[in-house]
């Protein structure tokens, strides 16, 4: 569906120069009447269109075919939080008052952005989403052509300044706006990771958390009924509700993921999937109920596109790596680390050509999905593994936790020291065990048996921990003991 519209947002008309403390890494993320409003996101608006505008257009001058393709116009969406209609209209205005086009999908998820940004060629997208924080916080996320992630060091930090500047440039001519919500060439281009023919008889619950996957959840179901595969879906917290009545979307909290693991267990389900607000990262529970943890389906995922796609390259990040590079050298593939993050994890794939890559955080992303994030994707590309091998879930992961046990992400808050002087004594510390160190995302240091990855978060004023060993559960909690103890000394609270 395509229709005209107008934007409801009428902004100021003079800008004085502000700070705007929302910027974070890789995106937009603020405390509401804080540090984020209509008029803060008006200002990213204007700022994000004029400066990928002025790029555009000195592209075109420089004969750049690349960017020659590209139409001037900016896709956006927004999840199903109170806030964001609002932060939208304010953005869309700013957009168009930039001179820049308009491409409304409505209500939507952060990959459906992504989609529609490569799809229609467009010089950017952004998504007006808070994802899993609390529901007092907003934010957005930018990529710009070819659904590339912005980062600070590339091209955030430039929009940043423009708009508390607010030295933008006068158009001769406003954006145009168009509400275009057809979701189906999206829905046709997620569907053709799988083949239908070869889905056996499966039951899943389906957890959307009162987010923005249910109504795409909805469509899948659809395609797959007139697929004829034989998949039952039992559907939770579905309706989108930006009041969040059963709590903020995010399974990473182990009291959010009772619901879906009592409703694996009371159907008899053969999987359990569940989604964050913009439903960015998938979360899977096996047929027991058990939470997966997310390097454990990195794994799988790695295993499943393999099995297709022989000696392609597979990204993972390094925070747990042992059983990522053992299932990438068992099925003969190429193991390609890069540092967490999607901006990291997006370019490496970019540079190396990789079919999929995988983080613990549980998000997965794909080639063929413009190298971008999907939580889509993974669900389905796991219900056709599940049938292809005739195996449960749990059958497929039991081997990897065997063989390579983890303690899971440990988040700390420190109250005494700084993120690099804990990072500089833990070195210290293990200095005479002679580990293998890597200071590629905060410290790895690897002891044969058993490795840790210590880091700051890029998102919160967190530290994590990940700690695994081969196949040896005792050493795993001897040594997650010890390190949290030390932590502990240090001022590091449990998060």
């Amino acid at each position: 569906m395509s229709t005209s519209a107008t934007t409801s947002y009428q902004p100021a008309t003079e800008f004085n120069p502000i700070i705007i403390d929302s910027f974070k890494a890789y995106d937009i993320r603020g405390v509401l009447g804080v540090n984020l409003n209509e008029d803060i996101a008006y200002r990213i608006g204007r700022a994000f269109a004029q400066i990928l505008s002025q790029r555009y257009h000195a592209s075109v001058k420089a004969h750049d075919n690349d960017m020659a393709t590209l139409k001037p116009a900016i896709v956006i969406g927004s999840d199903i939080r109170h806030s964001s209609e609002q932060l939208k209209q304010a953005t869309i205005a700013g957009i168009i008052d930039a001179g820049i086009d308009v491409i409304d999908l409505g209500m939507s998820g952060t990959e459906e952005v992504y989609f529609a940004t490569s799809h229609y060629q467009a010089l950017g997208g952004i998504e007006v989403t808070a994802s899993h924080n609390p529901i007092n916080y907003n934010g957005l996320k930018l990529v710009k052509e070819h659904s590339k992630p912005i980062s600070a060091d590339d091209g955030l930090a430039e929009i940043q300044a423009l708009a508390e500047s607010g030295q933008f440039t006068t158009k001769n001519r406003s954006g145009t706006l168009q509400l275009l919500i057809d979701k189906s060439a999206y829905i046709d281009h997620v569907m053709t990771f799988i083949d239908t023919d070869k889905l056996k008889p499966l039951k899943l619950v389906i957890n959307s958390g009162n987010g923005s996957a249910g109504p795409v959840v909805d469509l899948l179901i659809e395609k797959l009924a007139q697929a004829g595969a034989p998949i039952e879906i039992i559907k939770l917290h579905h309706t989108p509700d930006g009041s969040f009545p059963n709590g903020i979307p995010n399974p990473m909290i182990e009291a959010n993921r009772v619901a879906t693991q009592h409703a694996v267990l009371e159907n008899k389900a053969d999987l359990g999937i569940a989604f964050d607000g913009d439903f960015d990262r998938c979360f899977m529970f096996d047929e027991h109920g058990e939470f997966i943890d997310g390097s454990y389906v990195v794994g799988m995922l790695a295993q499943a596109f393999l099995n297709k796609y022989p000696n392609e390259s597979i990204v993972y990040d390094p925070r747990v790596i042992y059983n990522t590079e053992a299932v990438i050298k068992e099925h003969d593939g190429k193991a390609v680390i890069s540092k967490s993050g999607h901006s990291f994890i997006k370019q490496v794939m970019r540079d190396s050509g990789a079919v999929y890559g995988g983080e613990m955080s549980a998000h997965h992303y794909f080639r063929d999905f413009f190298y971008c994030d999907s939580g889509m994707i993974p669900w389905l590309l796991t219900i056709e593994l599940l049938s292809i091998t005739s195996k449960t879930l749990s059958e497929l992961v039991s081997g990897y936790i065997k063989a390579y046990p983890s303690s899971g992400e440990l988040n700390f808050r420190l109250t005494t020291h700084d993120a690099p002087i804990i990072i500089s004594a833990i070195e210290d510390k293990f200095s005479s065990e002679n580990p293998t160190k890597s200071m590629l995302d905060g410290l790895s240091l690897n002891f044969g048996e058993w490795r840790f990855n210590l880091r700051a978060s890029n998102t919160e004023p967190l530290i994590r921990l990940n700690i695994e060993s081969r196949g040896d559960k005792e050493l795993l909690a001897i040594k997650t003991q010890e390190v949290q103890q030390w932590l502990a000394a240090q001022g590091a609270v449990p998060a």
